[in-house]
């Protein structure tokens, strides 16, 4: 008879008691309701300042949602045993992506005041009419649409397969999974760059990068698993997936967090330096923008504290593993993301300088309080982690 008493036995379901946390739920639905009435007195009163700050906003959660969605991908592509336990927290955060789809409407309602290439008819700028096949807004709107009609395709079929194979534990699922997967991936990559390139890039028209979806995307994959990081803490914190998300685990996000800290870093560099030594006025305009006053000291903070500072301190194991510090470098990259995003979108408002408005930080504070909410809604519908996935116990005995 073969010694059994080294296997670990796969733990029953553990589901998120939404009783519990009533009354968050209920205080993020109201901020979310009353920022959304001052939005909408915020955008008649100054539409170009708020369709910047909700753009601002919108693109910062939207890289943390689709970020998410990134590694559930990567998950099922490579076939990874560590990521089993927290799995089913990336696929709930996934599942905003269609909130965040009717969240883009402010953007779409306020574009001329964003997007400046959108008024101007043809002959008057050349630079326009040569993208004109592409800088239409016919186009603008089909390719997003199309944006988060796949993502969100993407996102239901692989949370629906993990679900369903929670009751029966038909490995079939994780096939389907899989496969659904190698779709996602190029898809992802897809939306990402082109909704970088139609959201961002586009608020100045003139100005062009190859690098710009690798340096949105380094961001957005960095940002996603700190979430992941806070997310799955604070759950523990409530009592829940003890046992079950070990500081074995943490290590491995820890790695991850340390690894697009430096791709990050490494595509922003390489993206500058091109074009500091190219020197051509189309593609140096973006940074002399934020080489400017105010804005240049953001750019210098957003390179001490978002490289520097997380690479330093997530280079000792100790960090990796002590899960109070790794919470709080986590806390501090998603603050970069938002620092980042800032940086990205505002310039091309407030050219001379940094001129920070209260709208700024209403949508910020709007699109969190709907987002936690629908999160709140949909944890508490499934177990918090896939009860009956193939490598459940291969993810629990995980070692470094």
């Amino acid at each position: 008879m073969s010694d059994r008493s080294h296997v670990l036995p796969a733990p029953e379901g553990e589901f998120f008691e939404n009783s519990r946390f009533h009354g968050l739920s209920l205080l993020c639905g109201l901020i979310g309701i009353v920022g959304l009435v001052l939005s909408v007195i915020g955008a008649f009163r100054s539409p170009v300042q708020f369709g910047y700050s909700w753009l601002f906003a919108f693109i910062f959660f939207f890289t943390l949602c689709i970020g998410c969605l990134f590694w559930i991908i990567v998950h099922h592509v490579v076939d990874a045993e560590w990521s089993v336990v927290v799995r089913r927290q990336l696929e709930n955060i996934a599942l905003l992506l269609p909130v965040m789809g009717v969240l883009f409407l402010p953007i779409w309602l306020l574009r001329k005041y964003l997007y400046r290439w959108m008024d101007l008819p043809p002959g008057v700028d050349p630079a326009l009419d040569a993208k004109h096949g592409y800088l239409n807004w016919q186009f603008f709107l089909f390719r997003a649409v199309f944006f988060f009609v796949a993502l969100t395709i993407v996102a239901y079929l692989l949370r629906r397969f993990s679900v369903r194979q929670d009751r029966d534990g038909n490995p079939q699922f994780t096939i389907w999974m899989r496969k659904a997967s190698f779709v996602g991936l190029p898809l992802f990559a897809l939306c990402l760059t082109f909704g970088a390139f139609d959201w961002l890039m586009s608020l100045n028209w003139h100005w062009f990068s190859t690098m710009w979806g690798p340096y949105i995307f380094a961001g957005t994959a960095g940002s996603s698993m700190a979430l992941l990081v806070l997310v799955t803490a604070a759950l523990q914190r409530a009592g829940y997936l003890k046992g079950v998300v070990t500081i074995e685990h943490y290590h491995i996000m820890g790695k991850w967090l340390l690894a697009f800290t430096v791709f990050w870093a490494y595509i922003g560099f390489s993206q500058y330096m091109l074009y500091w030594y190219a020197n051509i006025p189309e593609e140096t305009q973006y940074f002399i923008v934020r080489n400017t006053e105010s804005w240049n000291v953001l750019s210098w903070f957003l390179v001490i504290f978002r490289f520097f500072v997380p690479f330093a301190l997530l280079l000792p194991r100790a960090t990796k593993t002590n899960l109070t510090w790794l919470c709080c470098i986590a806390g501090w990259i998603i603050c970069m993301q938002l620092l980042d995003m800032y940086v990205i979108v505002l310039p091309a408002l407030h050219g001379t300088g940094v001129h920070l408005s209260i709208l700024d930080f209403l949508p910020l504070i709007t699109i969190g309080g709907i987002l936690v909410f629908f999160y709140l809604r949909i944890v508490g519908k499934t177990s918090l982690f896939p009860v009956r996935d193939p490598r459940l116990i291969e993810s629990l005995r995980l070692t470094n």
